[in-house]
């Protein structure tokens, strides 16, 4: 249904993006990788992808000068810039050129597959029901269906998915919607029951957990990673709602 071109001059890098996600369960059944810039440039012309994947830096060319090229042409393509630099000016010129969004190499599993499902509903147009077997279409702190809430609830899960370890709130997600604040707040409570930032919140500690049990990083750098600028903060969050501590857990793990 969807097509994809991946471009970076790492061959590894390309391999591994084609078999992090299960793309063909996801609706991409033509996938093309590219690893340099003129010859990216050829294949998305040819094929017009609907989605493509550009690193920042493809040899001494920049992955956002070619997408520039490419909407000069008129491709209706989305894209995804990716980057092993954390520099902002990377990000600024990806903002320019009207990416859908910016990931740090080395990409994560969970981040990339939640990008990848707000491109699918809002740029594609199309929807996650029937993709996956598994229990992905339940989510797992509501508990429901995903199929079972209204598109603009799923649209927000799906933000929280993809940005947690951001500035994400209310105020962020009214101004992408162009909604009144509080109306979407109380939708948001109506629909699953829970405040807006009490999701947030949970799915963060969810997300430490993971990374706590299964990693030896730093509590710290944990935290920073699921959205705690605060230390203290984010301590806070985790006894209250595991009712143990982070070092407590990992220890008992």
């Amino acid at each position: 249904m969807y097509k994809l071109l991946i471009v970076d001059d790492e061959p590894l890098i390309l391999e591994g993006i084609k078999r992090t996600l299960d793309w063909e369960m996801l609706g991409f059944r033509q996938i093309e990788t590219s690893e340099t810039y003129g010859d990216a440039l050829t294949k998305a012309v040819e094929f017009w992808p609907d989605l493509a994947i550009f690193d920042v830096c493809i040899g001494k060319e920049r992955g956002y000068n070619a997408i520039h090229k490419l909407n000069e042409l008129g491709l209706p393509t989305t894209y995804i810039m990716m980057s092993g630099y954390g520099e902002f000016e990377y990000a600024l010129e990806a903002i320019h050129c009207g990416v859908k969004d910016y990931l740090l190499k080395p990409v994560e599993r969970a981040k990339l597959q939640a990008l990848i499902e707000r491109v699918i509903v809002e740029n594609l147009n199309g929807t996650l029901e029937g993709r996956n077997p598994n229990c992905r279409d339940i989510d797992p702190i509501l508990e429901v269906r995903y199929d079972s809430l209204s598109k603009l609830t799923n649209r927000i899960l799906l933000m929280v998915k993809a940005e947690y370890d951001q500035n994400i709130n209310l105020k962020v997600l009214a101004s992408r919607f162009r909604m009144n604040g509080t109306y979407l707040g109380q939708m948001f409570l109506k629909e699953t029951k829970m405040k807006f930032s009490e999701y947030l919140m949970v799915y963060r500690m969810l997300c430490a957990r993971e990374r706590i049990q299964a990693t030896d990083e730093k509590i710290s750098t944990i935290a920073l990673s699921v959205g705690y600028a605060n230390l203290n903060y984010f301590y806070t969050h985790f006894q209250a709602y595991f009712s143990k501590s982070p070092s407590d857990m990992r220890r008992k793990e």
